[in-house]
This record gives C-alpha cells, structure tokens and sequence, in this order.
C-alpha cells in the first residue's frame, strides 16, 4: 500500500508542480489508458501492477508538455463512441455533440433517407453519429484538407459505414448538389481568441481547424453564400458557432436569405447551434 500510496502522491505532485488544474482527473485518465484491464482504475485500491509502466511514463511526460490525453492515445470518445485522432484533426469537444441532440429533435423517423453533407468534416465524429443513427441516410463528408480526410475514412472503416458515407476534398464553393440536411462545425476563433489560447491547443490542433480569420467569422460568410445553392425549401442546416457569436452570424446568414429558426444552448448555457433554413 506503501508503494501505491507513495507512486499516487508522486504523480499528483508533479502534476500540481506544472499547474494542471484537475491533477487526479489527469492521472486517473492516464492510468485507466495504460491499464491491463478494463476495470475503472481508482486510487484507494490501486497497484502499480495494474499498469503497463513503460507506457504509463511515456504518456505521462507527454502529457506534461500538455498535449492532449486525446493526442497521446490517438482516441476521443464523441456521442458514445472512440474516434481515432491525431494532430491533422481537431478533437471532438462535448459542445459539438448538440449538433446530434437537435438534429435528432428535428428528424423523429430514424429509418428516413436523409441526403446529408458535413462541412468541414475533421475526424469525421458528425457525420459517422449520424451515419450511425440514420442507417438509410447518405453522408457526404468535405474537408479541404487531405489529411483529415484520412482520419475521416479511417473512422468510417472501423464503424464499417463505407457504403453511407462519401469522402471529397474540396473547398465548400465547389459544392452543386442540394442537400436535405447541413452540419457544420466550422472554424471560428478570431484572431485575438486565437492568439490567447492554451498552449494545449495552440500546439496540437491543428490551426485550419479553430481560426475563423479577423473576427471569427470569416467561414460563416462563405457558408452564407453556398446555402441558398445546395438547399432547397424544407432542408434545414445545423451549425455551431462561437459563444458570442450568435447575433453576428444570424445577420450574415440572413442576408444570403436564411432565417435561423432556433438557437441550441450548450452545458454552459452558451448559445452554440443555429438552426437555419431557407426564407
């Protein structure tokens, strides 16, 4: 108990050294990563058996250089499942998940044959729930970047979805198919945000993916401009924004003719979802 109790204490020090604000959340996750089994890791009756040790140290000094527990084990759990990542995508973040929550609100009949497009698409984690929850649903998932469309495919392959899902690079004005249903979690840090970011971000995200250009809203005027051209009367477009960007992104939609029909608050009480369609 000696070696368990002082192995804990050790971690935990190191950790509140370096100004981590959750220490035993951070050394919790780290042990129940690099653990032999499946069991919850918990400290009161931990030993140090129960740890692939040479794993442990490298995930630990990796960590301590604050990249992500999400980078270091490739994995990110979103709407209950594992997504690989890596450093060409952004993690999934829990707020994203209330694309999904609203989606589902707006779309009763799971088994519907839904024309879906994912914009700016990253790991993928959007479009395969999606894909997950609307077995008939076609999905096609952009990105302008080929490599987080690597990690897209990866995904899809592992949830066995290939014949629901369809990969294009391309930048979003090149679309010309209308589309039933839009999601998008598009970039939208401005560049003061940008620049005050954690070190967590800043150095392991990858920067095409948070920066929205001068004000951080740069990707809601491209967006506003292809809509009326890949939507038609009943489609409906559900899109993330920043927390204090919702009057500024209404007025932008608005003015290419989409009216916002509701607006979806996340866990903080930040308004963080548009829902949008055709005037």
């Amino acid at each position: 108990i000696l070696i368990m109790n002082n192995f804990i204490k050790n971690h935990l020090e190191i950790l509140k050294v370096n100004k981590f604000t959750y220490p035993e959340v951070e050394l919790r996750a780290i042990l129940n990563k690099t653990s032999k089994s499946k069991k919850e890791i918990i400290f009161s009756n931990f030993e140090i058996k129960q740890i692939r040790l040479d794993l442990f140290n490298i995930a630990f000094e990796r960590r301590l250089k604050k990249e992500p527990v999400a980078k270091i084990f490739n994995e990110k759990e979103f709407w209950n499942y594992n997504f690989f990542v890596n450093n060409d995508v952004l993690d999934p973040r829990p707020e994203t998940e209330f694309i999904i929550e609203a989606f589902k609100k707006y779309f009763l009949d799971k088994k519907q044959k839904l024309n879906i497009i994912d914009l700016g698409t990253g790991s993928g984690c959007i479009a395969i729930s999606l894909a997950k929850e609307y077995i008939n649903s076609k999905i096609t998932a952009i990105d302008i970047s080929e490599s987080a469309l690597d990690v897209a495919k990866r995904n899809t392959k592992t949830f066995n979805l290939g014949n629901q899902m369809k990969f294009i690079c391309c930048d979003w004005a090149d679309i010309d198919k209308v589309y039933d249903v839009i999601v998008s979690n598009p970039p939208y840090l401005s560049v003061s945000e940008y620049n005050n970011i954690s070190k967590e971000i800043k150095n392991y995200e990858p920067k095409i993916a948070i920066s929205g250009g001068k004000d951080g809203l740069s990707c809601y005027r491209d967006l506003a401009k292809i809509f009326p051209k890949i939507t038609h009367l009943n489609s409906l477009c559900f899109i993330e924004i920043g927390h204090n960007q919702k009057k500024d992104s209404i007025k932008i939609f608005e003015e290419f003719g989409m009216k916002c029909v509701n607006i979806i608050v996340d866990y903080q009480n930040y308004e963080r979802i548009l829902v949008l369609k055709k005037n």
